[in-house]
């Protein structure tokens, strides 16, 4: 939610910088070349006033100096003149030692500067025909002070752009915050929903989101519906099995077969296999029991449960303990987390004597878990066996295979490790390593 937030302001701000920009560029533009209009009006008023004094003399044109502005008169005053006629030219006493260069062609021209102060000229040249001569007037203005209050113009102008977006970022952040506040609640009701807290999102939304929300909860309901139905579906179908199982396995012991020892044994064999798997999926439908889509894994509440359980499917002369950490929580998913447990324990719980242990601890990488029991063990030689799916060492209990190559594959997927040891009692311990999520 907050790179969506960083993302639209850093994409807001910049095209509020590149309009700004192009808008600022192109208003100061327009009114430097506004003002230059306007100062070119007053320059060309000069210009025919110029033109107005020329008279004729005795030795031919002459200016009437009473007819001058006295801003012609004092040195560097900001306003000059130069008119150029057959092969001289006139200039004003306000150019002092300087020489006002002659134009190459008539119009308005910013681009001059004159006297030690470098003043930046506006210029405009005007050409007439006046007395049967050719003449040339060219007119200049210090264009210095109105440049220097243009620039502070900008620079006031600019500040208070700068303060214009700072205001507009501000207020379009808090816009953003509070358009993107529903899909944060939604964000965290997601999370809820993964930590087991809920069950479906809340349909109180605007109504963008409404579309989503009712296609979240629609799937949740459909998925949910479908374990349910899923694991009905497994007990009622093992409970229906049970029965006829029962009947074909007394058929196999019985005297009618004497007569076909090999079939008898083959037979008795498959079944008793089917019945074991029976009896484990029905055992892991059993442990599982009903959750919350994502509910993680709470030592507190799961283990003393699930312990109950085996020892009832086990028998009581079990001791099944528990060492965990007060208020631990699993980062994974309940139903994963039940399906691996249940199968160690169930292993260790066929194979223990008297004691089975599990341990969680919580280390600096991650978490620990360990099932340990009080049974044969396994040689270290043998226990690479036992991971592939199916194997048993000892064929004639269940234990130790099917249930561990299932704990192997749930181990990986969650990127862990996987050992077997010696217990303290002597027997199996598997010990899990898993990273922090």
């Amino acid at each position: 939610m907050r790179s969506i937030q960083r993302r639209l302001s850093l994409g807001l701000i910049s095209v509020m910088v590149i309009v700004g920009l192009i808008l600022a560029q192109t208003s100061l533009w327009l009114f430097e070349m506004g003002l230059q209009r306007y100062l070119e009006a007053g320059l060309r008023n000069d210009s025919e006033n110029l033109l107005v004094a020329l008279a004729r003399g005795p030795q031919g044109l002459q200016l009437d100096e009473r007819r001058l502005s006295p801003a012609y008169q004092r040195p560097f005053s900001g306003h000059y003149f130069r008119i150029d006629f057959a092969d001289s030219h006139w200039r004003s006493r306000s150019l002092w030692d300087q020489e006002l260069p002659r134009l190459e062609h008539p119009g308005l021209h910013s681009n001059l500067q004159l006297g030690p102060e470098g003043q930046q000229l506006l210029v405009l040249r005007s050409d007439y025909r006046r007395l049967g001569q050719s003449i040339s007037i060219s007119v200049a203005q210090d264009y210095t002070p109105v440049r220097e209050s243009f620039q502070r113009m900008r620079q006031v102008g600019l500040g208070l752009g700068l303060a214009g977006l700072l205001l507009i970022l501000l207020l379009q952040r808090v816009t953003v915050r509070r358009a993107l506040r529903p899909l944060e609640k939604a964000r965290e009701q997601i999370a809820q929903l993964q930590q087991g807290q809920r069950s479906q999102l809340d349909e109180q939304v605007p109504v963008e989101l409404e579309p989503l929300v009712a296609q979240i909860n629609h799937l949740l309901a459909h998925t949910e519906d479908s374990l349910k139905r899923s694991r009905n579906a497994l007990g009622n179908l093992g409970h229906a099995l049970k029965t006829p199982l029962a009947v074909l396995l007394s058929l196999a012991s019985s005297e009618q077969l004497d007569a076909h020892p090999q079939l008898r044994k083959v037979l008795k064999a498959q079944l008793e296999q089917v019945q074991q798997r029976l009896n484990r999926e029905l055992n892991r439908a059993r442990l599982s029991g009903d959750a919350l889509p994502g509910a993680l894994f709470d030592c507190d509440a799961e283990l003393p449960g699930l312990l109950a359980t085996l020892n009832m499917i086990h028998g009581e002369h079990l001791n099944l303990s528990c060492r965990a950490p007060a208020g631990l929580q699993l980062p994974w998913d309940r139903e994963d987390l039940l399906e691996l447990l249940g199968n160690l324990l169930d292993n260790a719980c066929k194979w223990a004597d008297a004691e089975v242990r599990l341990s969680v601890v919580e280390t600096a990488n991650g978490f620990e878990l360990s099932v340990e029991d009080d049974g044969p063990g396994i040689p270290e030689d043998q226990r690479d066996q036992v991971f592939s799916r199916g194997t048993r060492l000892d064929e004639q209990t269940d234990g130790h295979g099917l249930g561990l190559g299932i704990v192997r594959d749930i181990v990986d997927t969650w990127g862990g490790f996987l050992r077997l040891e010696e217990s303290e009692w002597g027997g199996l311990k598997v010990l899990i390593e898993l990273p922090k999520r």
